[in-house]
């Protein structure tokens, strides 16, 4: 079965001895809350809810710090406010956060003035410095991964449990992002905003019941070592599930139906996504939902779509009537 995108590591036997140690360490994330989440999904799909997905195209290990973490929770909980309020509609909440630590590459090597290295695939893989020994993949950066996400995990839950992220401390961030002139064109969006809470509280509405989110974690399910090392058995089911992330996607270059990344999340009971760009046929998509969601299942599979501005009013509808007419829940994002 065709694994692609996968580092080559020089030492099998570090490699072997890093998952062994992975699959000891505690989940990252727990199943009850993957559950959640596949529930929201499913409203999703069924339009009574909105996902808002945001966050790094590739997280880098120094950028997990409080101030960085704090400052994308706060962005995504912004936007989610206005979101509620225009849309009137809960807003799901999927940080790309705490383990986007690994990307795809067009091309194994990269040469620079005439020296060529095997490419930067992310903190989790090598480094972007350009010398043969940064460049090298480690498979002891997978132990870096795990940490990293396990901290940042600590971070959000922190956060968005503790009041930080309170109903009205995000409208108050909110009113101050209006207050820049070149955002003026927002400030009646504000005050409406600013009203309806007002009249909650005149109204007697509990607003300690609104100091906590639900914040969800997703990342590409790209690097299997570790995504397989991560997948447990439920103690409740005995059903699997990836403890890495509430939700796990394939990219465009790794959603091969028959290859390892779609077989590993069709294995697992997290909702999962896979990305379709713009050469995507409605018989290639029908594949991966016979693939990844055979019983139709609410909530459990997303479809990304990556096409751009200029293909994707072409290459979007014809997928769109394929799915009407199969008849299986996708939820669909953008």
């Amino acid at each position: 079965m065709d694994a692609a995108q996968q580092p080559s590591y020089a030492d099998a036997q570090h490699l072997s001895d890093v998952t062994a140690q992975l699959r000891r360490q505690p989940p990252l994330v727990f199943a009850g809350e993957v559950d959640d989440l596949r529930t929201w999904m499913g409203a999703a799909a069924r339009g009574e809810a909105f996902v808002l997905m945001g966050g790094d195209c590739a997280e880098t290990f120094a950028e997990a710090t409080a101030d960085h973490v704090r400052l994308k929770i706060q962005t995504l909980l912004q936007m989610a406010v206005v979101l509620t309020y225009g849309a009137s509609l809960p807003v799901i909440k999927v940080g790309r956060i705490a383990g986007q630590y690994a990307k795809p590459r067009s091309s194994d090597m990269e040469t620079r003035d005439g020296v060529t290295l095997p490419s930067y695939r992310g903190d989790a893989v090598n480094s972007f410095e350009f010398t043969p020994e940064a460049r090298e993949p480690d498979p002891q950066r997978l132990l870096s991964l795990y940490n990293h996400a396990a901290s940042t995990l600590n971070l959000i839950r922190a956060f968005t449990k503790g009041g930080y992220a309170d109903l009205r401390q995000v409208h108050r961030w909110n009113q101050g992002f209006m207050s820049n002139p070149a955002y003026a064109r927002y400030e009646s969006l504000a005050e409406d905003i600013h009203r309806a809470i007002k009249f909650m509280g005149a109204a007697g509405v509990d607003f300690e019941t609104l100091r906590d989110v639900d914040l969800y974690s997703s990342h590409e399910a790209l690097l299997l070592e570790y995504e397989s090392a991560m997948t447990r058995i439920d103690s409740r089911t005995g059903e699997p599930y990836n403890t890495s992330a509430h939700f796990l996607w394939a990219g465009e270059r790794t959603r091969d139906e028959e290859g390892a990344h779609i077989e590993l999340l069709s294995r697992v009971r997290n909702p999962i996504g896979v990305k379709l760009g713009p050469s995507t046929t409605p018989d290639q998509m029908l594949s991966l939902i016979d693939r990844l969601n055979p019983d139709g299942e609410e909530g459990r599979l997303s479809f990304i779509t990556r096409m751009g501005a200029e293909r994707i009013r072409e290459a979007l509808p014809p997928l769109l009537e394929a799915a009407r007419e199969d008849g299986r829940p996708i939820t669909w994002m953008t």
